[in-house]
């Protein structure tokens, strides 16, 4: 599991550092896409594997599944930890993230995530002001 908030940098060659927390979970490969709200979601091999197979299962007649199917695919990528335990992000996935040089690295339960670090201060403000309303209309999720 995934949890936690960490602030790295993006060098001038793309690469940043994967919080060392991380890394074991991850193993040495993983895999790399867009993620929702404008950041990046980085996946385990084997939790990969059971995201694709319930995609699979969407149906190709519904537009709204083949236009999310499109957009989670083709954005992603295979990474591969260095022995620093950087990674190397793809100048459409920086594109995508607006990722810059400042960097937040979340865990979110089965992923991690990506994010520059204004719009993930920007996000985390806007969800703060409204987390109490948030939290009341998870109550049909059994949480």
């Amino acid at each position: 599991m995934f949890m936690g908030e960490y602030h790295h940098n993006v060098d001038t060659k793309g690469r940043l550092i994967v919080p060392a927390k991380f890394r074991e979970h991850l193993g040495d490969t993983f895999v790399l896409t867009r993620g929702l709200d404008q950041c990046l979601f980085g996946y385990p091999i084997s939790e990969w594997a059971l995201i694709e197979e319930k995609l699979k299962g969407l149906p190709l007649t519904k537009k709204d599944a083949r236009a999310f199917t499109r957009f989670f695919f083709s954005g992603a990528t295979e990474c591969e930890l260095d022995k620093q335990g950087r990674i190397n992000i793809s100048s459409p996935l920086m594109q995508y993230a607006k990722l810059d040089k400042e960097c937040v690295v979340l865990g979110v339960s089965n992923r991690i995530e990506i994010w520059s670090k204004d719009l993930w201060e920007d996000y985390f403000t806007e969800s703060e002001e409204s987390f109490a309303e948030i939290a009341e209309n998870m109550i049909g999720f059994d949480i």
